[in-house]
């Protein structure tokens, strides 16, 4: 119950476990029609350009920065946590101009702020994570942010990895340019194959580009191509896993069937539960607004004189459960409990929520032990 993954259902599991295809038989190609369709439905979107990158959610960051970028571009990066300075390393190997605009500690940015710096530099590419999981902050004006691009004449590049199944996310009618997820959050399904999708607009732009993209692996007219995106012949790009690709599209089909708002509203419920239950305990939120806390991934200040490597050790050797602890400018200072997919039940809640009190009294006696043998 950390920031991903999360448990695979027992119905993804058994159709991993099926024989293996090859990469260009027509089964697997179905499979990845049908995956394809899944996908088009989450991000709620009809882009023609919608397919899985053969990676973990880092390929998403990757293909969407080296398709979009060339030398000397602009790209200004929105940070709410770690995830913005992860895509700024990224677009500067791709030869981009990089600049940041960056929310108070604990804080969502604001749509002042990024217009501040659309002004200031006048971006060709604009990134942001909707949920940054290092911090538990939700963006919440992505909607505003698409009509600032298409102001601007700049592509909106929306991480969704951590947020998407725990918020409203709507590609198209936001006018989002490319948008990618993980596969292992909310969906519940393997680690290994990234979700994205590049709007038409999008497309435009990297067809026109005055030099190939800088990585074969993730240039997008030839994946898509693979994955049967434009109305051509398919070719071979790379080996996908046909396991993973079985996970996947039974993870979505199983989304699909409960309906997205049924799944949004079930993760924002739990997370409700569980700030309810942090409060109780005497327990505090890191992130101080409520509408700017992501349902999905949870941060909790660490109490003062609390080990939270202890904590959470405790938790996985006496319940095998995982609470994590912070990542990048939130590292000492909170714990991370994901409520995604299997995990976003109102048990699991009561359950961690228990397990954490105890894990922090057994911590903070272990301190009074300590401090009685001085």
């Amino acid at each position: 119950m950390g920031p991903g993954p999360s448990n695979c259902s027992h119905r993804v599991l058994e159709a991993m476990s099926n024989p293996v295809l090859g990469h260009m038989h027509p089964e697997c190609l179905q499979i990845m029609d049908e995956v394809k369709e899944g996908i088009k439905y989450i991000f709620q979107t009809l882009n023609d350009a919608t397919m899985c990158i053969s990676g973990a959610g880092h390929s998403g960051m990757e293909a969407a920065l080296c398709n979009l970028i060339e030398d000397g571009d602009v790209v200004l990066m929105g940070i709410t946590g770690v995830w913005g300075h992860r895509a700024g390393d990224m677009a500067r190997r791709y030869g981009a101009e990089v600049h940041y605009v960056e929310a108070s500690f604990g804080r969502a940015l604001s749509h002042e702020e990024i217009t501040f710096a659309f002004e200031a530099h006048r971006p060709k590419v604009f990134f942001i994570a909707q949920g940054d999981s290092s911090t538990g902050i939700i963006q919440q004006n992505i909607r505003e942010l698409g009509e600032l691009c298409r102001k601007y004449d700049c592509f909106l590049i929306v991480d969704t990895v951590a947020s998407l199944g725990g918020t409203e996310f709507l590609m198209d009618e936001w006018k989002v340019d490319v948008a990618y997820t993980g596969s292992q959050k909310t969906l519940g399904g393997p680690a290994g194959l990234t979700p994205i999708s590049f709007s038409k607009r999008a497309l435009t732009r990297i067809r026109k580009r005055k030099t190939k993209p800088k990585v074969y692996y993730f240039d997008i007219l030839l994946i898509g191509q693979y994955w049967g995106c434009y109305g051509t012949p398919r070719i071979y790009h790379h080996t996908i896993s046909s396991t993973l690709l079985y996970g996947l599209r039974e993870a979505l089909a199983h989304f699909c069937a409960v309906g997205l708002k049924a799944v949004v509203r079930r993760h924002q419920e739990c997370s409700k539960r569980l700030q309810l239950g942090i409060e109780e305990l005497g327990l505090e939120m890191f992130v101080s607004r409520e509408d700017e806390r992501l349902s999905t991934v949870n941060t909790i200040k660490v109490p003062f004189g609390v080990d939270w490597k202890k904590v959470a050790e405790y938790a996985m050797r006496k319940y095998s459960v995982e609470v994590s602890g912070g990542l990048g400018p939130t590292v000492e200072h909170v714990f991370r409990i994901g409520l995604m997919g299997e995990n976003a039940t109102v048990e699991r809640v009561d359950m961690v929520l228990s397990i954490l009190n105890e894990a922090i009294q057994s911590s903070k006696l272990g301190i009074k032990t300590d401090l009685s043998k001085i």
